[in-house]
């Protein structure tokens, strides 16, 4: 969803804001130099701090959200995505109606953790943003937990350290009882460029859903991953397309014309 709406994390984009980063590690996109061991805190923060303001707070309405937004507005419906950089919310999706399963840039947590809470953290990545300079934050804005001073970390599903706040698990309870409350109903199983990373959190999900309820529909929209498995042929919609064409078609009516 984001790519299509032209948040990409390589070429043009992570060029004109990483440059320097580019030219002293090589990087080739903004998701792996993420994972770089950089040498010092002030360095590390610099470059995150950088890419989650303009991931999730520099950043316009994605296209492809306000269509889709626009398409299900006025019906029963639930978001569940993988994606991190609060597209959804900015597009104007009802938070109540949204789970981030895998985190949020705007959040951080206790490395360690030593307690399950999170932190918003726009004020203090707007302020490591503007005053970073040579590719270093201020020491004085390094971020430490509250509660036992380990250093903070990005509230991002990357292994057993993931922190599932309150906020997490509330948004969990609203999406089993939308299925609870639909089970056995008609309904649209849309999945949206979900790719091989994490297909057991919407991809296989909604495949079982679909297999197991004979009102159900599974629609698959994929530049390059649109299929399904022979069970559930019958029942499903592939289009192998770029999404924000086909939402753009679907919000005009004129899908198929």
């Amino acid at each position: 969803m984001s790519a299509s709406a032209g948040f990409l994390y390589s070429g043009k984009r992570f060029e004109e804001h990483f440059s320097d980063f580019i030219m002293k590690y090589h990087f080739r996109d903004m998701y792996s130099a993420g994972f770089y061991p950089y040498e010092t805190p002030e360095e590390y923060w610099a470059y995150w701090s950088r890419y989650i303001y303009i991931n999730r707070y520099d950043q316009p309405i994605g296209k492809s959200y306000a269509d889709l937004l626009d398409i299900v507005k006025e019906k029963d419906y639930f978001v569940l995505t993988t994606n991190v950089d609060h597209c959804f919310q900015i597009a104007g999706f009802n938070k109540q109606r949204l789970f981030y399963t895998q985190g949020d840039y705007g959040l951080w947590q206790c490395s360690k953790p030593c307690h399950k809470k999170t932190y918003d953290n726009e004020q203090i990545v707007r302020r490591m943003a503007a005053e970073q300079k040579n590719m270093r934050i201020p020491s004085e804005l390094i971020p430490h937990c509250p509660v036992c001073g380990a250093p903070m970390s990005m509230n991002l599903r990357a292994d057993e350290t993931f922190v599932e706040d309150s906020e997490w698990n509330n948004a969990a309870s609203r999406y089993q009882d939308f299925l609870y409350r639909n089970k056995g109903m008609p309904v649209l199983l849309l999945e949206l460029g979900v790719g091989a990373n994490t297909p057991g959190i919407i991809k296989y999900p909604f495949w079982e859903m679909t297999y197991q309820n004979k009102n159900a529909i599974y629609s698959c929209i994929n530049i390059t991953e649109a299929f399904v498995p022979s069970e559930i042929q019958k029942k499903s919609i592939c289009i192998e397309a770029d999404i924000g064409n086909v939402l753009e078609q679907l919000r005009g009516g004129n899908m198929g014309k």
